[in-house]
């Protein structure tokens, strides 16, 4: 019989080396195989899997703050979308006079809308240097003054939530307007490269998909030495019995929102790297139903354990991928019921399953 922590342990090892296995193998199989092999892993399976280990890191990042903090976020479709806006201004400014319009100065809906400058905002953002950075503050500055009057007026449970998502609609809806400058209905879109390198080349999308696996175990390891760590318990307390944490000298209110903070920069790192390989981004992925997505990938996945949003992540968006080709008008119902199992008959998750199988 293994004990709980072992089996834990076990898993963790686990994921690391198949994330290590997949960063190291895959572009071997894309391409250094010939496409007749049988081995050989095609390049549009390539770039979906890289979206997919995009989504599990915006998983993780719920994870961090629902699992280990207690915070039901419905927001971070926000922050995924920034870091992703973020990105998306950069690769429009790589067009130049490639566009439809062929202005360099401006990206062709700002020409189409006639707009006669840049914004203010897009300055710099030619740079990638400066687009990375944006991609860092821009969702996590958000998380920070949300975090600071949320957390220090008290707000918990259940009115947080909905105060999280009630800042993502508004959010969504801002973007939708063409004066905001962010494409409106459209989004971003029609990328040509990045850092000069072609986003039709197969090197190019071979190469993001390893940046995207990473970023994924960078940022595992990294949410992994956080809850290991003493600010790990105090979170982990914080969840448990918040008032008790605080009475007994702990300042409640920091912990919460460095971990809120942080975990809203993952979830913008995870939308940038994204977007290259979508091809574009626009409000829709600020929409309700997308944060409850995230939140079912969490669940189905096991809260609390960082690997298991991972495996949840990866299991909800292949079975959307299948469905939405073979039977599209049944994945709604498909999602909703695999949110009722997952709460009626895993409410560990799928790694619940694991575990209990580890320990036999």
């Amino acid at each position: 019989m293994l004990s709980s922590s072992r089996s834990v342990s076990m898993l963790d090892r686990a994921l690391v080396i198949v994330l290590i296995a997949l960063v190291f193998a895959i572009p071997t199989m894309a391409l250094g195989l010939p496409k007749d092999h049988a081995l050989h892993f095609d390049i549009f399976n390539v770039t979906q899997l890289g979206k997919f280990l995009c989504l599990a890191l915006l998983a993780l990042s719920v994870d961090l703050v629902w699992g280990y903090l207690g915070i039901l976020s419905l927001g971070h479709g926000a922050f995924f979308a920034l870091g992703g806006y973020a990105m998306g201004m950069y690769l429009m400014r790589q067009i130049g006079d490639r566009g439809v319009y062929g202005n360099p100065d401006l990206p062709d809906f700002m020409v189409f809308l006639n707009w006669q400058e840049l914004p203010w905002y897009w300055t710099g953002m030619e740079y990638f240097p400066v687009a990375m950075v944006m991609v860092v503050l821009a969702p996590g500055l958000l998380a920070f003054l949300f975090g600071w009057f949320a957390f220090r007026s008290r707000v918990n449970g259940v009115y947080l939530s909905i105060i999280t998502q009630a800042m993502t609609f508004a959010l969504m809806l801002a973007f939708y307007r063409n004066e905001m400058g962010f494409g409106g209905n459209n989004g971003l879109t029609d990328f040509k490269d990045i850092l000069g390198f072609s986003l039709k080349s197969d090197t190019t999308r071979v190469g993001l998909f390893v940046c995207s696996g990473l970023a994924l175990l960078f940022g595992y390891l990294v949410c992994q030495k956080i809850t290991r760590s003493k600010a790990g318990r105090v979170a982990q307390a914080i969840r448990d019995a918040e008032s008790r944490t605080r009475f007994i000298g702990f300042n409640v209110e920091s912990y919460k929102l460095w971990l809120f903070t942080f975990s809203a920069v993952l979830a913008g790192i995870a939308g940038a790297l994204y977007v290259p390989q979508a091809g574009i981004i626009n409000p829709r992925e600020m929409a309700p139903l997308g944060s409850i997505e995230i939140v079912i990938w969490v669940a189905l996945g096991g809260r609390g354990t960082l690997y298991g949003p991972i495996i949840g992540a990866l299991i909800v968006n292949y079975a959307k991928s299948w469905f939405t080709v073979v039977f599209p008008e049944f994945w709604i119902f498909a999602l909703g019921a695999l949110f009722v199992i997952s709460t009626l008959y895993l409410p560990r998750g799928v790694t619940g399953l694991l575990q209990r199988r580890f320990r036999e």
